[in-house]
């Protein structure tokens, strides 16, 4: 007969091994983050812009990206760059604009 602790102890393992498998299968599915290719409807979810804004922006070569075949695709280091040096600050030395 099994005692009550053994019988715990092997729940816990079993349960381990599931949660060590169910997490390895995340893993795989989600791949190296670096090396995907986002459409512009997922970047533009990363950058907190529009579709539009980000498909603009690339067909006027204002922000970096590549393509795949003859879509336009950003990768994660063109995403990065946007948000640490697509910043632009006022020149100080620019005239002020009279308020309408």
């Amino acid at each position: 007969m099994i005692s009550t602790q053994e019988g715990m102890t092997a729940t816990l393992v079993t349960l381990v091994e599931r949660l060590a498998v169910a997490i390895d299968s995340l893993a795989a599915n989600q791949g190296d983050p670096e090396l995907k290719a986002y459409t512009p409807a997922e970047a533009a979810k990363q950058l907190g812009k529009t579709e539009n804004w980000v498909i603009e922006a690339i067909q006027a070569d204002q922000i970096p990206h590549t393509r795949v075949g003859k879509s336009p695709r950003m990768t994660a280091a063109h995403i990065r760059w946007v948000l640490q040096d697509g910043e632009r600050l006022p020149n100080k030395y620019s005239k002020l604009r009279a308020a309408a």
